[in-house]
């Protein structure tokens, strides 16, 4: 089976890969000047479970619209959505580098979670699995952050940093899926994928 994955991240197109997964990837809109296919501003009051989930089933409808547009041959369409949660409250990608080193900064010594939702999309069909995540930091030294955030790792990352670069150093424990801090459930992603194939 091929699908199309509606995704720029290099790391969830490793992931595919690792598992034996046939894909294409299947680009949205992003730039100012032509607006976004999906708006992944979080609604007021909504959980971050919600959050992640409307977000990728968003992506998958974006993808299989643009698949029919481009009249691209007709694939099953992945994708998927990841957000950092600490205290009930989104942890977003940061803007800058001060935003990132204020965000790491809040992990220091503390246990966050990581919640992916990745969702599916064929002939009428849509399929969601979420994965959550508890992901312990050590007591984070002030230097330690600012060094990390120069290396230039935290800009694109959903909570400012990125658990397959250097900021495992930072992490003491992890309970749940690795892959899914990464930004892409592996177990919830077969999952999907095998009732596609199933069905």
């Amino acid at each position: 089976m091929i699908i199309y994955l509606v995704s720029a991240s290099p790391r969830r197109r490793e992931l595919l890969r690792q598992i034996g997964v046939q894909f294409q990837t299947l680009l949205l809109r992003s730039s100012p000047d032509r607006g976004a296919d999906v708006d992944e501003t979080p609604i007021s009051g909504e959980s971050v479970e919600d959050y992640v989930k409307r977000v990728a089933i968003a992506k998958v409808v974006a993808g299989w619209r643009c698949m029919g547009e481009r009249r691209l041959p007709f694939h099953p369409v992945l994708a998927a959505d990841t957000a950092v949660s600490l205290d009930g409250k989104i942890i977003g990608k940061p803007k800058s580098l001060d935003e990132a080193a204020t965000i790491l900064r809040s992990f220091s010594g503390r246990e966050h979670e990581v919640l992916t939702a990745v969702a599916c999309a064929f002939e009428g069909k849509m399929e969601a699995e979420i994965s959550r995540t508890k992901v312990r930091f050590s007591e984070l030294r002030d230097q330690d952050i600012l060094d990390y955030v120069a290396a230039g790792e935290s800009l694109d990352k959903a909570g400012g940093y990125a658990i397959q670069g250097k900021a495992a150093r930072f992490i003491k424990s992890i309970e749940g899926s690795y892959s899914g801090v990464m930004g892409l459930p592996l177990f919830e992603t077969g999952q999907v994928l095998g009732r596609m194939e199933h069905d």
